[in-house]
């Protein structure tokens, strides 16, 4: 009976912090970058902070309750989904023509790194320790360079055209600062209630790893499944919300939003989950 309550809690805590993730973290993040006309990759890199924010939580109070290969898998099983989730939205859209280009590539090169390399440390038993930080750090700040450079070689012609109809429709909107203050405001009160939901999860995670002798590794990779929703969402609606006008730059935004998601994953947020399971 406790093992079914605590399984219930896990579920509906994991439920919450998806719905609070999408319906009103993403959405706030997606309304303040479309009030402040911000071009599809920056857009795509701002969704792709929004939705490894789940990540964050979980992988952070998972390393404080003691539990890194919770994390660890967190993480794989993560990045992993947001890659198939990424190619099925993809074909949902039929935009597989649009990753002929090579900036697309060169980003979809790295997201398979970041799927590699995890699999390499489960594989290869390598310990979680600080270490590792320096490499992570040097690799994030790499994939960014060459994110930057390959947008700038390959997708130049895409991205200026982008930038002439922003500038045609024009950045003013009327009370613009009162919009960017409300939406900060939302995005803090919501931080606020991610933080305590993801303590009452880390609760629930710790009694099921530790009282009822679960795995670390299938609670890693349920957490993986039900944090990699968010991104399924945005991936889809990107590519839609841009149609109409352009496919290549919904298809850009949603492989910035995969880029920064999973990089964020493996290089920061793990990060972030080694020196908290170390202090």
């Amino acid at each position: 009976m406790l093992l079914l309550l605590e399984f219930i809690k896990f579920f509906l805590y994991s439920i919450l912090i998806v719905v609070i993730s999408k319906y009103i973290l993403v959405t706030v993040l997606r309304k303040l970058s479309v009030s402040l006309k911000l071009k599809a990759k920056t857009v795509g890199n701002i969704a792709g902070i929004a939705t490894s924010m789940p990540e964050f939580l979980s992988v952070s109070f998972a390393s404080v309750a003691g539990l890194i290969s919770t994390s660890i898998y967190n993480i794989l099983s993560s990045n992993i989904i947001n890659f198939i989730q990424y190619i099925f939205s993809i074909g949902l859209n039929k935009n597989s023509k649009v990753l002929a280009n090579n900036a697309i590539r060169i980003d979809l090169i790295m997201v398979i790194i970041t799927i590699i390399l995890p699999i390499i440390i489960v594989m290869l038993n390598i310990e979680a320790n600080l270490k590792i930080i320096p490499i992570f750090v040097l690799l994030f700040l790499l994939f960014y360079k060459i994110n930057a450079n390959a947008h700038k070689l390959y997708l130049k012609k895409q991205e200026q055209q982008e930038l002439e109809k922003i500038e045609k429709e024009g950045r003013f909107i009327k009370g613009k600062k009162e919009i960017i203050f409300k939406y900060s405001i939302y995005l803090i009160i919501t931080g606020i209630c991610l933080f305590i939901i993801g303590n009452l999860l880390s609760s629930s995670l710790e009694k099921l790893c530790t009282h009822f002798k679960i795995p670390e590794i299938i609670m890693g990779i349920g957490l993986g499944f039900i944090t990699s929703i968010p991104e399924l969402i945005t991936f889809i609606e990107s590519q839609k919300h841009h149609k109409k006008q352009n496919n290549e730059i919904g298809v850009v935004e949603a492989t910035n939003n995969l880029l920064t998601s999973n990089t964020l994953n493996l290089f920061v947020i793990q990060t972030f989950g080694i020196i908290l399971y170390k202090l």
